[in-house]
């Protein structure tokens, strides 16, 4: 790809693919077509999607099963490094054959012509043993433009400063999870709006929504699994009016020049879905 553009693919749930300046980066990798008892709801996008490029790099926010998959990680080449929170080598480097590098908040590495920011967030990351209890990260990314990776958060203060800081260019932001509810440590489409206000992207992408439903009749049909990213987009429009939100389904991708300026694949908007904007929680 022309490394004056970024391209960024949504495989699902908190899984991301970052092609930046040559460097192809994968987040959270959930690459199955099932997760306890979740089930992919449309045509897993993963085969085709990493059977072009393997990626370079993997990012880790923590180790909850759903950000951690140790099946999904074991599917990709073993010599492909996985950053993880600091603690978690351990408990990785015994199940996996990757090279792991443990980073903590504040922490900065250098990959290739990328620079990549651990950041916080606000989750619990209380484990079920073995796993360990490990901080909970955000990522920013430097490259040819400022990508933050929220991975699994609330909204919090400190967002405010990761926006002042690294003035990021994008942010992918979790909007929703598998279920109507998300709970305490997640953001909603109307948090996430809110967060906005503090980290002011030129461009968000909703992410953790639409990927998963519980396996049984009827579940993959329910109105929550697909309205969160549209909330977003009506909540955004009041709160951050300056950010354009791009809503990509499971398997789609966007690609951002330095200047975002253009999309060459444009993002979905309620016209092509045939709905109304009708904010929700």
């Amino acid at each position: 790809m022309d490394e004056r553009y970024c391209r960024v693919t949504y495989i699902g749930h908190a899984t991301v693919l970052i092609d930046m300046n040559g460097t192809r980066i994968i987040t959270d990798p959930v690459l199955r077509d099932h997760l306890w008892h979740l089930r992919r709801r449309a045509p897993n996008p993963s085969a085709r999607l990493l059977g072009q490029r393997a990626p370079d790099l993997v990012l880790l926010t923590h180790l909850h099963n759903d950000h951690t998959d140790l099946p999904s990680l074991r599917m990709l080449p073993d010599d492909i490094p996985i950053i993880a929170p600091a603690g978690s080598a351990g408990y990785l480097g015994r199940r996996l054959k990757h090279p792991i590098l443990e980073i903590a908040t504040g922490d900065r590495l250098t990959i290739g012509p990328l620079s990549i920011t651990a950041t916080p967030a606000l989750h619990n990351g209380l484990s079920t043993p073995p796993r360990p209890n490990v901080s909970v990260l955000s990522y920013v990314i430097h490259g040819l433009i400022t990508i933050y990776f929220a991975g699994d958060t609330d909204l919090f203060d400190g967002m405010a400063d990761i926006g002042r800081e690294h003035n990021p260019d994008v942010a992918l932001l979790p909007v929703s999870g598998f279920g109507p509810y998300t709970g305490k440590g997640h953001l909603t489409a109307r948090t996430a709006a809110k967060a906005l206000r503090l980290l002011h992207p030129r461009v968000a992408i909703p992410i953790h929504w639409g990927t998963f439903s519980p396996a049984g009749p009827g579940w993959h049909r329910w109105s929550f699994l697909d309205d969160p990213p549209y909330a977003f987009l009506a909540h955004a429009a009041r709160e951050a009016p300056e950010t354009e939100v791009r809503i990509l389904e499971p398997g789609q991708e966007t690609i951002l020049a330095s200047s975002l300026a253009q999309a060459e694949q444009p993002p979905l908007h309620y016209a092509q879905k045939g709905r109304l904007p009708q904010p929700t929680a």
